[in-house]
């Protein structure tokens, strides 16, 4: 069977160590990652920007090069397509619970994506029309949503965190 991902090279053993590769990235990182976006973040900090390939030197070590970048490919895919199922009222849960680990305002955090639109960056390279505009577009609203529940100053947001 064509899998995308892991392609036709191997195939059997290929696919094998792949699917170790996964499972280890999952057991021993993503499932720490309390958050999909989280997860999704994560993932694409691991895509070098110059030429697509996913970089993770723990995996590369263990599964070699063109496994652990499969590996990667293919869990960035899978985590991007599980956000794409949430509705926007989980997607706005899952995004306030990523932005309340990191140690910026959330009020600024949203201000700046909204800005630079730095969640683009987080879709994998496979792809392409409806998934990448369903995407954009939801982030796009729940960004908003946020935006305007900090604005108003919704009880626990929008204070300072040292409060």
């Amino acid at each position: 069977m064509y899998d995308p991902v892991i392609g036709m090279k191997g195939t059997e053993n290929n696919a094998a160590l792949v699917r170790g590769a996964v499972s280890n990235l999952w057991r021993n990182t993503l499932s720490r990652i309390p958050s999909v976006f989280g997860r999704l973040v994560y993932i694409s900090s691991l895509r070098n920007s110059n030429n697509g390939r996913y970089e993770h030197h723990g995996l590369t070590l263990v599964y070699g090069e063109d496994q652990a970048n499969r590996a990667l490919k293919k869990s960035h895919a899978e985590t991007f397509a599980e956000w794409l199922t949430f509705n926007l009222e989980q997607q706005k849960a899952d995004l306030e619970l990523y932005i309340s680990t990191l140690p910026d305002e959330p009020r600024q955090v949203i201000q700046t994506w909204l800005k630079l639109a730095p969640y683009r960056n987080l879709i994998p390279t496979a792809v392409r029309g409806v998934e990448r505009k369903v995407y954009i577009s939801d982030l796009n609203v729940v960004l908003e949503l946020l935006k305007n529940a900090y604005a108003a100053g919704d009880p626990g947001r929008g204070a300072s965190r040292s409060q």
